[in-house]
Protein backbone atom coordinates (compact mmCIF):
# COMPACT_ATOMS: atom_id res chain seq x y z
CA UNK A 1 0.00 0.00 0.00
CA UNK A 2 2.87 1.87 0.87
CA UNK A 3 4.43 1.96 -2.87
CA UNK A 4 1.40 2.76 -3.90
CA UNK A 5 0.54 5.86 -2.57
CA UNK A 6 4.25 6.95 -2.81
CA UNK A 7 3.73 5.89 -6.94
CA UNK A 8 0.52 8.29 -6.87
CA UNK A 9 2.12 11.02 -4.92
CA UNK A 10 5.17 11.31 -6.86
CA UNK A 11 2.38 11.41 -10.02
CA UNK A 12 0.80 13.86 -8.35
CA UNK A 13 3.47 16.21 -8.18
CA UNK A 14 4.58 15.22 -12.00
CA UNK A 15 1.05 16.29 -13.56
CA UNK A 16 1.03 19.31 -10.87
CA UNK A 17 4.65 20.52 -12.55
CA UNK A 18 2.95 20.37 -15.95
CA UNK A 19 0.38 21.92 -14.74
CA UNK A 20 2.78 25.16 -13.49
CA UNK A 21 2.93 26.43 -17.50
CA UNK A 22 -0.63 24.89 -18.65
CA UNK A 23 -3.02 26.75 -16.81
CA UNK A 24 -6.02 24.52 -17.09
CA UNK A 25 -4.20 22.17 -14.60
CA UNK A 26 -3.87 23.23 -11.22
CA UNK A 27 -0.48 22.65 -10.53
CA UNK A 28 0.68 23.83 -7.14
CA UNK A 29 -2.80 22.49 -5.65
CA UNK A 30 -1.47 18.82 -7.14
CA UNK A 31 1.96 19.79 -6.08
CA UNK A 32 1.14 20.23 -2.88
CA UNK A 33 -1.33 17.39 -2.53
CA UNK A 34 1.30 15.13 -3.66
CA UNK A 35 4.05 16.41 -1.28
CA UNK A 36 1.18 15.41 1.32
CA UNK A 37 0.73 12.40 -0.06
CA UNK A 38 4.18 11.45 0.18
CA UNK A 39 4.90 12.62 4.22
CA UNK A 40 1.68 10.46 5.28
CA UNK A 41 3.03 7.52 3.24
CA UNK A 42 6.48 7.45 5.01
CA UNK A 43 4.24 8.30 8.61
CA UNK A 44 5.44 11.71 8.28
CA UNK A 45 9.56 10.72 9.06
CA UNK A 46 10.56 12.61 6.48
CA UNK A 47 8.69 15.09 5.74
CA UNK A 48 6.98 16.39 8.96
CA UNK A 49 4.60 19.02 9.94
CA UNK A 50 7.25 21.90 9.66
CA UNK A 51 7.90 21.60 6.06
CA UNK A 52 4.14 20.29 4.77
CA UNK A 53 3.14 23.69 6.56
CA UNK A 54 6.29 25.25 4.37
CA UNK A 55 4.79 23.66 1.19
CA UNK A 56 1.34 24.75 1.93
CA UNK A 57 2.98 28.35 2.19
CA UNK A 58 4.37 28.26 -1.07
CA UNK A 59 1.73 26.79 -3.31
CA UNK A 60 -0.64 28.99 -1.89
CA UNK A 61 1.59 32.05 -2.79
CA UNK A 62 2.62 31.02 -6.26
CA UNK A 63 -0.90 30.84 -6.89
CA UNK A 64 -1.97 34.05 -5.99
CA UNK A 65 0.84 35.02 -7.62
CA UNK A 66 -0.19 33.76 -10.68
CA UNK A 67 -4.07 36.00 -10.41
CA UNK A 68 -2.49 39.10 -8.97
CA UNK A 69 -0.04 39.74 -11.66
CA UNK A 70 -2.38 39.07 -14.66
CA UNK A 71 -4.71 41.51 -13.12
CA UNK A 72 -1.73 44.21 -12.09
CA UNK A 73 -0.34 44.10 -15.43
CA UNK A 74 -3.88 45.37 -16.82
CA UNK A 75 -4.73 47.35 -13.88
CA UNK A 76 -1.08 49.55 -14.35
CA UNK A 77 -2.26 50.10 -18.37
CA UNK A 78 -5.52 51.82 -16.85
CA UNK A 79 -7.48 48.44 -18.16
CA UNK A 80 -11.55 49.29 -17.81
CA UNK A 81 -13.58 46.27 -16.04
CA UNK A 82 -14.46 44.90 -19.65
CA UNK A 83 -10.77 44.43 -19.98
CA UNK A 84 -10.00 42.34 -17.23
CA UNK A 85 -13.18 40.35 -18.15
CA UNK A 86 -12.07 40.48 -21.61
CA UNK A 87 -8.60 38.88 -20.23
CA UNK A 88 -10.41 36.40 -18.08
CA UNK A 89 -12.33 34.97 -21.05
CA UNK A 90 -9.68 35.10 -23.57
CA UNK A 91 -7.75 32.78 -21.04
CA UNK A 92 -10.24 30.42 -20.54
CA UNK A 93 -11.00 30.35 -24.71
CA UNK A 94 -6.93 30.36 -25.27
CA UNK A 95 -7.14 27.30 -23.34
CA UNK A 96 -8.61 25.28 -25.82
CA UNK A 97 -5.95 26.53 -28.68
CA UNK A 98 -2.73 24.68 -27.41
CA UNK A 99 0.45 26.88 -26.23
CA UNK A 100 -0.49 30.09 -28.72
CA UNK A 101 -4.23 30.09 -27.25
CA UNK A 102 -2.74 30.15 -23.65
CA UNK A 103 0.00 32.61 -24.73
CA UNK A 104 -2.01 35.32 -26.53
CA UNK A 105 -5.58 34.16 -25.57
CA UNK A 106 -5.60 37.00 -22.09
CA UNK A 107 -3.57 39.31 -24.27
CA UNK A 108 -6.02 39.08 -27.62
CA UNK A 109 -9.08 39.28 -24.71
CA UNK A 110 -8.03 42.18 -22.82
CA UNK A 111 -7.37 44.28 -25.58
CA UNK A 112 -10.69 43.40 -27.21
CA UNK A 113 -12.55 44.21 -23.83
CA UNK A 114 -10.56 47.82 -23.65
CA UNK A 115 -11.40 48.67 -27.47
CA UNK A 116 -15.03 47.93 -26.94
CA UNK A 117 -15.10 49.74 -23.81
CA UNK A 118 -13.49 53.00 -24.53
CA UNK A 119 -12.76 52.26 -28.26
CA UNK A 120 -9.20 53.35 -28.31
CA UNK A 121 -6.74 51.45 -30.24
CA UNK A 122 -3.54 52.72 -28.15
CA UNK A 123 -4.98 51.77 -25.01
CA UNK A 124 -6.36 48.23 -26.01
CA UNK A 125 -2.58 47.93 -26.95
CA UNK A 126 -1.52 48.86 -23.97
CA UNK A 127 -3.87 46.94 -22.18
CA UNK A 128 -3.25 43.92 -24.11
CA UNK A 129 0.35 44.15 -23.70
CA UNK A 130 0.24 44.71 -19.70
CA UNK A 131 -1.96 41.89 -19.29
CA UNK A 132 1.26 39.74 -21.36
CA UNK A 133 3.28 40.94 -19.56
CA UNK A 134 1.69 40.34 -16.39
CA UNK A 135 0.37 36.57 -17.23
CA UNK A 136 4.58 36.32 -17.81
CA UNK A 137 5.45 37.58 -14.65
CA UNK A 138 3.13 35.27 -13.01
CA UNK A 139 4.45 32.46 -14.51
CA UNK A 140 7.44 32.55 -13.59
CA UNK A 141 6.53 33.09 -10.08
CA UNK A 142 4.28 30.39 -10.35
CA UNK A 143 7.25 27.86 -11.63
CA UNK A 144 9.54 28.89 -9.03
CA UNK A 145 7.28 28.19 -6.35
CA UNK A 146 7.28 25.14 -8.36
CA UNK A 147 10.78 24.52 -7.96
CA UNK A 148 10.75 25.22 -4.50
CA UNK A 149 8.07 22.51 -3.91
CA UNK A 150 10.43 19.78 -6.04
CA UNK A 151 13.68 20.97 -4.44
CA UNK A 152 12.72 20.92 -1.13
CA UNK A 153 10.76 17.37 -1.32
CA UNK A 154 14.47 16.24 -3.30
CA UNK A 155 17.45 17.93 -0.56
CA UNK A 156 14.89 16.21 2.47
CA UNK A 157 14.61 12.94 1.03
CA UNK A 158 18.48 13.26 0.58
CA UNK A 159 18.77 14.90 4.31
CA UNK A 160 17.21 11.55 5.09
CA UNK A 161 19.68 9.07 3.86
CA UNK A 162 22.31 10.20 6.61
Amino acid sequence: MTTALIILALLAVALGLAGTVYPAIPGLGLMFGGAWLLAYATDYQIYGTASIVFLAIVAIIGTAMDYVAGMLGAKYTGASKPAVWGAFIGGIAGAFFSLPGLLFGPMIGAALGELIARKDTWQAGKVGIGTFIGFIIGTVAKVGCALTIVLTLLMMWVASWF
